[in-house]
């Protein structure tokens, strides 16, 4: 009896996820992520403006906060492209993405889509400040090259476990 009640409610359910959840999950992977990024390169970019009145000479060499801030939007259309790769179009009556991959799927763009804002936050604020100190003491480049390179991390780990997610399928019988 249970079974026939999920199996008359199934279709219903299983087409709303199937719009709704992959959808959201690539924006969530794409967007957020790029909001990251997008703060990360703006403020770091102030840095580099500010610094490069009184030191011309170190622009370019302190690029590498911007660059770094520019890689987190790649993770993100990563993700995204692995997600809507993963989306498998119905056969006949029954649909091959349920729930359990959608919800799957948007734990996967939250994952990526968070860790990237919060890296590319991290990146922005090391940046800024960074860049302006080695434009007054040139010994601390090593310094803010390491903790940029901990603030990539963070993205990075959100990455890999999106990819994790976006593996997930369900074991459920059509």
């Amino acid at each position: 009896m249970l079974q026939q009640t999920y199996a008359r409610r199934r279709p219903h359910s299983s087409a709303l996820w199937a719009l709704l959840l992959p959808s959201s999950s690539r924006r969530f992977a794409g967007t957020i992520t790029d909001l990251g990024a997008a703060y990360g390169t703006a403020k770091s970019g102030v840095g580099i403006a500010s610094m490069g009145v009184m030191r011309p000479e170190l622009a370019m060499r302190n690029i590498i906060p911007v660059v770094m801030a520019g890689v987190l939007g790649i993770y993100g259309l990563i993700v995204a492209v692995i997600i809507q790769g993963s989306i498998e179009p119905p056969n006949g009556n029954s649909p091959k993405y349920g729930s359990y991959s959608g919800f799957a799927h948007l734990a996967a763009g939250l994952c990526c889509g968070l860790s990237g804002l919060a890296a590319g936050m991290a990146i922005g604020v090391v940046g800024d400040a960074g860049v302006r100190a080695v434009g007054q003491q040139e010994k601390l480049f090593v310094n803010m090259i390491l903790i940029l390179i901990f603030a990539e991390a963070l993205g990075l780990y959100g990455l890999i476990v999106a990819l994790i997610l976006s593996q997930k399928k369900s074991d459920c019988p059509s």
